[in-house]
């Protein structure tokens, strides 16, 4: 495992030092670490980011963009990451264009990948240019279980959920309760993560997230069938929801599918 940890590292730094352009040719889509491939145990960071494209925007400079979000694969801290056009957005008030998922071991990983001067230059060349709004949500998926890598032609769901003030935390409990038990009642789901956004100043004030992970967009559309089960549980906490935007992303089934 150290032999492979060390080689990993060892490429990695050696793509660093090739120049941009070079890099940038050898990044994959959706590459993730070797390590990544692996089931973790207990807990992962989710980190979202939304993202409205700008109608003006040239399609190269957008597609420019998304290669190199993909291309942060290369960050030591990243576990996982995809970045791409979203398929749907339902939301009464927002509306976003293109979502960048990623994963990480801790708060102090993904802080890293923050601050790391590559993701900086990516944010400031090739997105602050093409985007007119953002919107980011962080949280620990506890209990965490399956591959930490979502594989190729997965599709997600993405619920952000706004709580109105006078929910307070019996009606934030209740509405964590609920979410939480949903991949009992969708057998189609295979992995759900959910939790309380810990980064509230990009969140545009949603405080609940949770991704559904499904096998593919057919998968996906057969989940959106099931609207009366689905009403069911909305039901059950609409009292204490202010806002809910849903977003829908699939996954490239293929490198060479996702190639920009």
């Amino acid at each position: 495992m150290l032999c492979v940890r060390a080689a990993t590292r060892t490429n990695t730094l050696a793509l660093h030092s090739l120049p941009p352009p070079l890099r940038r040719n050898l990044r994959s889509p959706f590459s993730v670490r070797m390590s990544a491939s692996a089931s973790l145990p207990n807990q992962i960071i989710e980190h979202i980011v939304l993202f409205k494209a700008k109608a003006d925007a040239d399609p190269s400079a957008i597609n420019t963009m998304l290669r190199n979000l993909n291309g942060l694969a290369t960050l030591d801290s990243v576990l996982h990451i995809s970045a791409g056009p979203i398929a749907h957005c339902r939301s009464s008030s927002l509306t976003f264009t293109h979502m960048l998922h990623s994963r990480y071991r801790s708060k102090s990983d993904l802080a890293s990948y923050t601050d790391d001067p590559v993701h900086v230059g990516v944010v400031v060349n090739d997105v602050k240019p093409v985007v007119d709004d953002v919107m980011a949500v962080d949280w620990v998926a506890d209990d965490f279980s399956g591959p930490v890598a979502v594989p190729p032609g997965a599709a997600l769901r993405l619920s952000l959920l706004k709580l109105k003030e006078e929910a307070g935390e019996s009606g934030k409990s209740e509405v964590l309760g609920v979410v939480r038990g949903i991949k009992d009642k969708f057998g189609l789901i295979e992995q759900l993560t959910v939790g309380e956004n810990f980064s509230p100043a990009r969140a545009k004030g949603f405080s609940i997230a949770s991704i559904a992970v499904l096998k593919g967009a057919k998968e996906l559309e057969a989940l959106g069938a099931e609207s009366e089960a689905a009403n069911v549980e909305k039901d059950k906490v609409r009292e204490f929801l202010d806002e809910v935007l849903v977003l829908d992303y699939g996954l490239p089934a293929s490198v060479q599918a996702a190639s920009l």
